[in-house]
């Protein structure tokens, strides 16, 4: 009698047992991974494009960056380690404009690993102010292009996982839809349109957004006694009491006019990594001053 129950419970075990081992390899199927083992070695000028790339990548890139947190690429030098790096470099990603970093340093780059495919971050992004502004990944519309053309130069260089960077890319730029969409309906009716940075990295952002961009510094060069006059008859004019400065530039002319206006300097990063949080940080910022 009792041998009849165990082999009965036995059977029922096996027929479980069977189940969750078909129920395994059924989800294993469905979660389907990339199949490179080998990351592809990527360097990047700047950081929001080490995200960019990273968010389409995944686990498959392994990305370096050449100007790091907390330096402007206006007058960064690459230390020897960084050239040196580069023989194992597969494609490097610039930003494609008129950026100093690139302008002084991109043909030394190319010239170290000849074999390094080149990609252009900003190809079939129309240039208004391409003279003055190379901050162009500032605009999220920009960087749905630049996210394109990062995808682009990922599947010709590993085509046998496109589908996955598909993925990835149609998930990122979501994202970045979505955030247009929140900056948008943070900015619709606001009255005083204009805002005061000290450095004009935000001409690309304020053109998307319909909003005025007011600099304190001008070609790079710090402003005269007079040009510091003219802002603060401006800011008062325009009743701005907010003054945007960016943690890699100097301070100091932005806070003597805060004190004139009886304003305050804050404090936005143009060159922040996690692209998203950073610009919706950025435009509520901007939504504040403006009220």
């Amino acid at each position: 009698m009792y041998g009849l129950r165990y082999r009965q419970l036995f059977q029922q075990l096996k027929h479980i047992f069977f189940l969750i081992f078909m129920v395994s390899i059924a989800l294993g199927r469905c979660s389907k991974k990339p199949e490179q083992t080998n990351k592809i070695n990527i360097c990047v000028s700047i950081l929001p494009l080490a995200e960019f790339t990273e968010k389409i990548g995944g686990d498959l890139v392994q990305v370096s960056v050449m100007v790091p947190a907390g330096i402007t690429p206006h007058s960064y030098e690459p230390t020897a380690e960084q050239l040196a790096d580069l023989n194992n470099t597969a494609i490097y990603i610039k930003v494609g404009t008129p950026i100093e970093f690139e302008l002084a340093w991109l043909d030394k780059i190319l010239s170290i690993n000849k074999s390094i495919v080149l990609c252009n971050a900003s190809q079939n992004i129309a240039l208004p102010e391409l003279e003055i502004d190379p901050h162009i990944w500032l605009s999220p519309l920009n960087a749905q292009i630049m996210v394109e053309n990062i995808y682009d130069v990922l599947i010709e260089a590993d085509a046998k996982n496109t589908a996955f960077y598909s993925s990835n890319k149609q998930n990122y730029i979501k994202e970045l839809v979505e955030l247009n969409e929140r900056i948008q309906m943070l900015l619709n009716g606001k009255k005083n349109r204009k805002f005061l940075v000290y450095h004009p990295a935000w001409g690309y952002f304020a053109r998307a957004y319909d909003l005025e961009q007011i600099s304190i510094e001008k070609e790079g060069k710090e402003p005269t006694a007079k040009g510091i006059l003219r802002i603060i008859e401006q800011a008062k004019k325009d009743n701005i009491h907010i003054i945007f400065a960016a943690p890699q530039m100097s301070t100091k002319s932005a806070q003597v006019i805060a004190k004139e206006i009886q304003g305050k300097v804050i404090m936005i990063d143009p060159l922040e990594k996690n692209y998203i949080l950073n610009l919706m940080n950025v435009a509520e910022q901007f939504s504040r001053s403006m009220d």
